[in-house]
């Protein structure tokens, strides 16, 4: 499979794209398009590293709300949350364990930001099942998933299963057709904007436990 990097100095070498600053949005949009439509299997997806400079962008709110994670930033160090959806039993589970220690990130002045693909109207029913305080945000183009490297296409099997066992038609769920789905990921920002901790793992039943989550925003202090 052609690699992402390949494919930008192809288009670096292009006389078409000149790389000054009019056209690098552009040439961004084009990298996370190709990025959604490349890491379709699941085993090729690796998530940012820890010392990447995270890319926070705005995403909506239960209520629709725009909320501005770089601006978050100037408030105190940042958790992300990247689940699937309000219909996954583990990612119920993991908010109500994170729950625990909502109260200690509180007070070491850490925010905690859920974010999944679902419409924001269904980011409300997410708060009613897990009775969680934090703030949940709709990345219902997958602009913040991709850019993450968080983004797979499940298979249609497991599609069907979703539609079949659990209630969820994805295309219905999200604002976006393509039905991708991030790997569920816990970040820790800093207010640089470097991601200093992370959990990833394809393994969707594997999720960040509270208490390594509050250690690592305890060792930023």
């Amino acid at each position: 499979m052609i690699g992402i990097g390949y494919i930008l100095v192809l288009l670096i070498r292009s006389r078409s794209i000149l790389l000054n600053m009019k056209h690098l949005k552009t040439l961004l949009f084009i990298l996370l398009s190709l990025g959604g439509l490349m890491a379709q299997n699941i085993e090729e997806v690796r998530g940012l590293k820890p010392g990447a400079k995270a890319p926070l962008g705005i995403l909506e709110n239960a209520t629709g709300q725009k909320v501005d994670l770089q601006e978050a930033l100037k408030q105190g160090p940042i958790v992300l949350v990247f689940y699937r959806g309000e219909w996954c039993p583990y990612c119920n589970r993991h908010f109500a364990a994170l729950n625990s220690i909502a109260d200690s990130l509180a007070e070491l002045n850490v925010q905690v930001f859920a974010i999944s693909p679902e419409k924001p109207a269904l980011l409300t029913e997410m708060v009613r099942k897990t009775e969680s305080d934090f703030t949940f945000l709709s990345d219902s183009g997958y602009q913040t998933i991709l850019a993450f490297d968080l983004a797979f296409l499940p298979s249609k099997a497991t599609r069907l299963k979703y539609r079949k066992v659990l209630g969820v038609d994805l295309s219905e769920a999200h604002q976006d057709k393509r039905e991708l789905l991030p790997v569920p990921a816990t970040y820790l920002i800093d207010q640089g904007g470097i991601i200093r901790w992370r959990h990833f793992d394809p393994n969707y039943r594997e999720r960040s436990e509270p208490l390594e989550v509050l250690a690592a925003a305890m060792a930023l202090q």
